[in-house]
């Protein structure tokens, strides 16, 4: 990996790297993605159908888009036992950390009669899109779904690619129906995210999109935002690592390359202090990269968006870390918790030599749904306030009101807006004429 110091030109080279990996950027899509939404908004399941057989090689009818119980029972008989136990822990530990995010209704009631109060209601039909292809993500089911099911989502739909046999792949269908799926629809591209965006007649509107995907994908969900609501818009995966001279340069490399080897546009990026750890970074990684079954991405990623940047202090590494925002930020050094206090920006935080990436894409609880592309400055990780609504609760009796109808009465009139002084007025007018 590039080795290089953490000056000026350093830091803005890598920081005009990392845009180019934006969705923004792919404005070249953008046109074809539109076509494919309008043709499924206008024709709906022609449209849907005749693109499914176009990019997946499926066919599909009204009679087969649906997963069918059969279907599902032939998946867990695929499913070695041993993976199944492990999806059903996972499942536990996620559904448990997402339980301590529910929120609930409240009241707050005076003696003059006012109540005030929010309302918590779950979203009534979600749509999850759980992506396809070559490789299979039992992982992402379930950090999309049990969120959505926690927080009380009255019916959850995914949707996910089939192959060219009409099939989807059995862990992702034993994970969807362990996670709690009402309905499994198998279509995928910015054609599944059109149906759940407007509804054909195979699939119903939702209310809501969650879940990654490619280009195509992410471009979908940020054009039917307004006709629906969407979690974000996904770009490729990043892990940032800060670490010192305690840190152990296998495991620093290892963590690295977890994430460089998703795709050539994921970014893997080290911030140390000491000269030494990076050199024995770079070499473990040229180790790794000698065994590893996904070495020709990783190399890509790595050439791409792969630094070793060596800093002069621990606040400069701090302060990159907090202007790059990534999606994992690692902290590896001799108290993690003390630095851990001065991040602002990371979609999630992982503490010490043990809490490696992974864990927290697959098992230990926390969602791995997160924000990239710098986007952690402003957005978190998806939860079950993705999945809720609120409404405000306004109760006030004659009294109450009668201690403050003057006031609302002149912050109207101040504003123009006599019909709605009128409005608290005409309550108060035969009192008015007594006096």
């Amino acid at each position: 990996m590039r080795i290089q110091r953490l000056d000026p030109s350093a830091r803005e080279g890598l920081l005009t790297d990392l845009l180019k990996r934006s969705p923004d950027q792919y404005g070249a899509y953008e046109d074809q993605v539109a076509k494919i939404l309008r043709d499924v908004r206008e024709n709906g399941d022609e449209a849907l159908f005749a693109y499914t057989k176009r990019f997946d090689g499926a066919e599909l009818t009204r009679e087969t888009i649906l997963v069918t119980p059969e279907e599902i029972e032939e998946a867990y008989e695929k499913v070695p036992k041993e993976l199944l136990d492990v999806i059903r822990k996972a499942l536990r530990n996620i559904e448990d950390y997402h339980a301590k995010q529910k929120q609930y209704s409240w009241f707050d009631s005076k003696p003059d009669g006012s109540i005030l109060g929010q309302k918590v209601t779950p979203l009534r039909r979600v749509g999850v899109y759980v992506p396809g292809g070559k490789a299979a993500y039992p992982s992402s089911v379930l950090m999309n779904i049990l969120p959505a099911k926690v927080a009380g989502v009255e019916e959850i739909l995914m949707v996910t690619p089939p192959g060219k046999d009409g099939k989807v792949t059995p862990t992702t269908l034993v994970a969807a129906h362990e996670a709690g799926a009402a309905a499994i629809y198998k279509v995928g591209g910015a054609q599944a995210i059109g149906a759940l965006a407007y509804g054909t007649q195979s699939v119903p509107k939702v209310d809501k999109i969650v879940g990654p995907g490619n280009i195509y994908v992410a471009l979908a969900k940020k054009a039917v935002y307004g006709h629906v609501s969407i979690d974000a818009i996904a770009g490729p995966s990043e892990i940032l690592v800060i670490a010192d001279e305690t840190a152990d340069p296998r495991y620093v490399a290892a963590d690295l390359l977890s994430q460089a080897e998703h795709d050539e546009l994921a970014s893997a990026i080290l911030v140390t202090t000491s000269q030494a750890l990076a050199e024995q970074v770079s070499k473990e990684v040229d180790g790794f990269l000698a065994v590893l079954s996904r070495a020709e991405i990783i190399r890509k990623s790595l050439d791409n968006y792969g630094y070793i940047l060596v800093a002069d202090t621990m606040d400069e590494a701090i302060d990159i870390a907090n202007e790059i925002a990534s999606e994992h930020l690692e902290i590896q050094t001799k108290d993690p918790y003390e630095v851990m206090t001065k991040i602002r920006n990371a979609g999630a935080i992982f503490l010490g030599a043990y809490a490696s990436e992974p864990l927290g894409d697959y098992f230990a609880g926390p969602n791995h749904v997160l924000p990239t592309n710098g986007t952690a400055k402003f957005f978190s990780p998806l939860s079950v306030d993705d999945f809720i609504k609120k409404s405000s609760i306004i109760a006030y009796s004659k009294e109450a009101l009668d201690k403050v109808h003057k006031e609302v009465e002149t912050f109207a009139r101040a504003e123009g807006l006599t019909a709605h002084a009128n409005s608290v007025h005409v309550r108060f007018e035969e009192q008015e004429e007594d006096r």
